[in-house]
């Protein structure tokens, strides 16, 4: 992952040369089969228990990079993630798909950017339909999967594990629709309550939301357990929108070119800061970079939950128990997009990630020192305690006026460890109003929701407590899907 030859690259042709150009998409665990865009959309987790990373990067020259500038959102989208397609979507359907996506978003640059201090951007991520970055991906993701069953007249089953966010964005973008059903796993008690009912209140039939005893982990395990069971994966037609799904990935790659030419990307390096669970969105940074955007530093912002950054600093990635926190989103132990970084930075030897992700069974892995360097090559990193993300959030409420989430007030402080020449843009990556409680210790002010949220809390809730037991969960979707 750090150097150039670890990632193929090809070159971004314009338009017209890109037609020719068949993308192609492999496993991290090198023996599942070579999928194209769609299917590698439509499936998720690889088949043997990988995830999907494009086989080449396309580069985007200096020019092109440039002519963003200025340009509308939904324009960059379609000129960023075009290349990755392979012609599965026609260019003017595309663009009518990134369209209705960002239609229902409520600020017109879709991801506005404001001054926090000297060389330091915040970048707003939560001015869609469900307050937090996830809607970016989530919004896109839900018009390409509906127009890709509308092609073959399928009916699939979308299961998703939620630290927070996931579910919320994921139930917005397919409640309603007649041959989609969709289960969130979300831990029960340890998501906000804002959160929580934002996936418990919508009333369509389709969508169930799933209090599951245990932490985010538990939550993401089994789904990932039924991912590997295949027979009950096929029987159900099973299709997952976790970030462990590339097109969620590819999605937020956007916002990063976005910003950068703002801020006079390409003719100057720039800096990002993220707040990280599960390295989803972090790594969307880096996809970036290879893309051809000069980011001078990529910074791993982490609350008490700070695997990735002990595993940065020691070379040792190890769980030692989820600590529940003021930032829920960012309560993991176990980051699966950080398996698509190992896969980079040792090579894109598939069998050596699979060994890892086999020790990770008992508790975690030592990181070879080639590997090691390559990551701190590519990634540098930070934690911040509670007191500390209180401090924040009250401190820039002093200062610019500006309310910050824990989760975005975790990624400024360690931003403003790693300030530097070039500006640095910290994503801020949900509303305030979303954890009213820890604003308002932090401010005395309580975070309104926005007026098309403003009847949350007056609506009935709708969900199922769940063990943490697969066979308890696949038989609540089963029972699910058959009572529709």
């Amino acid at each position: 992952m750090g150097g150039d030859d670890t990632v193929p690259a090809l070159a971004y042709q314009g338009p017209e040369g890109l037609k020719a150009i068949q993308m192609q998409y492999i496993s991290t665990r090198g023996s599942a089969p070579v999928l194209g865009f769609g299917e590698a959309m439509m499936t998720g987790l690889a088949r043997d228990g990988g995830l999907y990373v494009p086989e080449t990067v396309p580069v985007m020259t200096k020019a092109e990079i440039a002519a963003l500038a200025g340009a509308p959102y939904e324009e960059v989208a379609f000129k960023v993630m075009r290349p990755y397609l392979g012609g599965f979507f026609a260019d003017d359907e595309f663009r009518g798909l990134i369209a209705r996506a960002y239609q229902g978003f409520h600020h017109a640059a879709r991801a506005p950017m404001v001054q926090l201090g000297s060389n330091h951007f915040l970048l707003e991520l939560f001015h869609g339909p469900t307050l937090a970055f996830k809607d970016f991906a989530m919004s896109l993701i839900g018009q390409m999967m509906q127009a890709a069953l509308a092609k073959t007249g399928e009916r699939i089953t979308i299961v998703g594990a939620t630290s927070g966010d996931t579910g919320s964005a994921a139930m917005e973008a397919f409640r309603g629709l007649a041959n989609v059903d969709v289960f969130i796993l979300f831990p029960h008690g340890r998501v906000s309550d804002v959160q929580r009912r934002q996936m418990t209140t919508p009333s369509e039939a389709n969508v169930h939301a799933l209090a599951m005893e245990g932490d985010f982990d538990d939550c993401q395990a089994r789904v990932k357990d039924m991912f590997n069971d295949f027979a009950f994966r096929d029987g159900v037609r099973l299709a997952g929108v976790n970030s462990i799904n590339w097109a969620r990935v590819l999605a937020q790659v956007v916002y990063y070119f976005y910003s950068a030419v703002a801020l006079g990307a390409p003719h100057r390096e720039v800096s990002f800061t993220v707040p990280t669970g599960n390295f989803g969105d972090i790594f969307a940074g880096h996809i970036a970079k290879r893309m051809g955007l000069p980011i001078d530093r990529l910074v791993i912002a982490t609350n008490q939950n700070d695997i990735l950054d002990r595993a940065l600093r020691s070379g040792e990635y190890r769980t030692n128990g989820v600590k529940p926190s003021i930032s829920p989103s960012m309560d993991i132990q176990v980051s699966s997009n950080f398996e698509r970084a190992l896969f980079e930075a040792y090579g894109r030897d598939g069998a050596a990630v699979a060994q890892l992700m086999d020790e990770m069974k008992t508790g975690g892995f030592r990181i070879s020192q080639g590997a090691i360097e390559s990551l701190r090559g590519t990634f540098a990193s930070g934690r911040c305690d509670e007191d500390e993300t209180l401090a924040v959030i009250a401190r820039h409420f002093k200062t610019t006026g500006e309310l910050l989430c824990p989760h975005s007030a975790v990624g400024v402080k360690v931003a403003e460890e790693h300030l530097g020449a070039a500006p640095m843009i910290t994503l801020a990556t949900a509303h305030p109003a979303k954890f009213p409680d820890a604003v308002q210790r932090a401010t005395g002010i309580r975070p309104g929701l926005p007026p098309h949220m403003a009847d949350l809390f007056d609506k009935p809730e709708r969900m199922t407590r769940v063990p943490n037991d697969l066979a308890a969960v696949q038989a609540l979707v089963r029972d699910g899907i058959a009572r529709r």
